[in-house]
């Protein structure tokens, strides 16, 4: 016990520094220089280097603890390191977080700890050149795919609700929508339109959105049918390797068009790639139960959202 104490200690003094001095957030190259431990040879020898995406505040002081403690004397890894903390992501004009993009696609894997995105007050508490995006949007929009979130789970470590035995993995599609959107603020009564033109020249359609009778705001934003499709794929693979069910969460009741175009592709897909895929899986005597599955592809409705649930 006294020893976790003493741990902590030494990390409430290592953020009480850091919000005291933003300053000692360095940048990349003075981490890079810092010397490693000497470990032993009987670490587990990784052959591919892994991207290091560094943070903010405590993140930062946990993170090193961790990679020093438990990775680095366990594991023998090669690590691309990559400061997205907020100082150094203002003095790139936030091109390290474009390179660490980059670099993942290149390795595959990458490790990235928590990191602020800046509003008006850390503008002013950083003196920051300009209020820059998220740099996890900034980061999914370059890989584009899923991110799923699963939980981790240990035997010795309590769970909320002990008879809740099956963990929930949520996927969220990681391209355009809100974190490519254009918003904005308007000041006075005007019309908010949408246009469309056709790269080949052909006509156009335009769309009127609202008329403001005074001040207020809108937003556009799109998607594309090869990342929506890439999404589903993803999912698809994930459920089928998992051997769980999946569902889809739109609200095409709504946006007809917008969430309806998620929903019709993942039904393509997976009356054309994932049913036959799944058909050849499983015992003959369950083909038939199998096609009523796919004929019934049920529909699950909330007062919020519609599930679709795809048979895996």
């Amino acid at each position: 016990m006294a020893g976790y104490l003493k741990v902590l200690s030494s990390l409430s003094r290592s953020a009480a520094t850091f919000s005291k001095n933003p300053a000692v957030l360095a940048p990349a190259a003075t981490f890079q220089s810092l010397q490693q431990r000497n470990y032993g040879d009987k670490r587990i020898k990784v052959s591919q280097p892994v991207v290091e995406m560094d943070g903010d505040e405590m993140t930062r002081i946990i993170w090193e603890f961790i990679k020093e403690k438990l990775i680095l004397s366990n594991v023998d890894v090669e690590l691309k390191y990559y400061d997205l903390g907020l100082p150094y992501r203002d003095q790139t004009d936030d091109q390290v977080t474009i390179d660490s993009a980059i670099a993942t696609q290149k390795y595959h894997v990458a490790v990235k700890c928590a990191t602020i995105t800046p509003d008006e007050q850390r503008v002013e508490e950083f003196k920051l050149k300009k209020m820059w995006k998220s740099p996890n949007g900034t980061i999914r929009n370059i890989l584009g795919g899923t991110v799923f979130r699963e939980p981790i789970i240990c035997k010795n470590i309590p769970r909320l609700v002990p008879g809740w035995t099956q963990p929930i993995t949520i996927g969220r599609h990681a391209f355009g929508d809100q974190y490519r959107a254009t918003d904005f603020v308007v000041s006075q009564p005007g019309t908010f339109k949408m246009v469309f033109s056709p790269t080949d020249g052909s006509k156009g359609q335009e769309w009127e959105v609202y008329k403001f009778p005074g001040g207020g705001c809108g937003m556009g934003m799109y998607n594309t049918d090869e990342s929506i499709s890439g999404f589903a794929h993803s999912c698809f693979q994930y459920a089928i390797g998992k051997k769980w069910p999946l569902y889809l969460s739109t609200k095409n009741t709504i946006l007809k068009a917008y969430d309806g175009r998620f929903k019709d592709i993942f039904e393509e897909i997976y009356q054309a790639l994932v049913f036959v895929a799944f058909y050849d899986l499983i015992p003959p005597a369950c083909h038939v139960l199998a096609n009523t599955f796919a004929r019934r592809f049920c529909l699950f409705k909330t007062c919020t959202t519609q599930f679709t649930e795809f048979s895996i």
